[in-house]
């Protein structure tokens, strides 16, 4: 029996590249079920909820969700909750994985094969804030258990990788927040031996991951920190319309590209569906099929180094044109 992927496009180019991003994956062969719901600003406007129940009850259903992009108002819209912080929560997507890989273009830096593991659920996103109009606070909230588990996460990855971990942290500052991360994160440590563990304010990460990215392995932080330092760390290779990531829990995995809705180009046909089908890449990986996983990187860097190439990549191709060159490829 296929394995059901539910796909959200949203909004702008999502509704380009998650297409071309279910077409890659339909090309590999592997036995999926494909079912489409909807959310995002686009969905709020038109039935004033941007995460319908029936989209939720859909991504708890199936084996993993495929989402686009949201198109997110600066300022504050009443009535209005970020659908994709909404499944994070919901489907308790507690670890966001960035994987930061080298790409055969100009504009990547070369060396760098790093992983950026993000606590998913806490922080300042927990959205817990009050303003008398002239003074604004957020509450950061920050858990032992949330911090042992994320630790947890990324000293497993990188058994899987070169073995070290690198804690990223502000505890010299925040010394409650981040001091209970630290020490959280540095207990779980204990339980992994044979993974190396070292630590980073966070200020000096984002310097070191600028001036030496191929010194790093795995680096595991809080949500806020994580955020800022894995669109850093995709600015070393390209950019974020090549950078995918994965919001992974127990049993449940939620796969998009980086990038945001693009309102300038949607509808166009020349977004980079790249960054998408990277994500389709971690989509299989999550559901085992690493091989075919390896098969979609390899089509895709192919399709990097040797063209087409998409206008933000200083080529003049069609999403299509690029998209039909990684099934070719495949």
């Amino acid at each position: 029996m296929p394995r059901r992927i539910c796909v959200i496009e949203g909004d702008g180019i999502g509704q380009e590249v998650i297409p071309a991003a279910v077409e890659v994956l339909r090309a590999t062969g592997v036995d999926l079920a494909f079912a489409s719901a909807e959310a995002g600003f686009d969905c709020f406007l038109r039935r004033g909820v941007a995460l319908p129940a029936e989209t939720l009850a859909l991504a708890k259903e199936c084996a993993a969700t495929l989402f686009g992009a949201t198109q997110s108002p600066s300022g504050k819209v009443e009535g209005y909750r970020s659908p994709i912080l909404e499944l994070r929560r919901e489907l308790d997507l507690y670890a966001n994985l960035r994987p930061t890989r080298s790409l055969p273009i100009a504009a990547s830096r070369p060396g760098i094969d790093l992983l950026i593991v993000r606590e998913n659920t806490e922080c300042l996103y927990v959205r817990r804030e009050r303003s008398d109009g002239e003074t604004a606070v957020a509450e950061r909230i920050i858990t032992r258990r949330a911090s042992a588990r994320i630790m947890r996460t990324a000293c497993e990855l990188a058994r899987g990788r070169r073995r070290r971990v690198t804690i990223v942290h502000k505890a010299n500052v925040l010394v409650e927040t981040d001091g209970l991360f630290r020490r959280a994160a540095l207990e779980a440590a204990r339980e992994f031996p044979d993974v190396t563990v070292d630590e980073l304010l966070v200020d000096t990460a984002a310097m070191r991951l600028v001036q030496a990215p191929e010194a790093f392995d795995v680096l595991v932080t809080t949500n806020l920190f994580g955020d800022i330092l894995s669109d850093e760390a995709a600015g070393l290779v390209g950019g974020l319309g090549l950078a995918a990531s994965a919001n992974v829990g127990e049993g449940r995995g939620l796969f998009e590209p980086v990038h945001g809705s693009a309102p300038d180009i949607a509808g166009r046909g020349v977004a980079n569906p790249l960054a998408a089908i990277l994500a389709g890449a971690l989509l299989l990986d999550f559901l085992g099929e690493r091989e075919t996983a390896e098969r979609v990187h390899a089509a895709v860097w192919s399709t990097l180094a040797d063209g087409p190439r998409t206008p933000d990549l200083g080529g003049n191709a069609s999403t299509a044109d690029v998209t039909r060159a990684v099934v070719e490829r495949l």
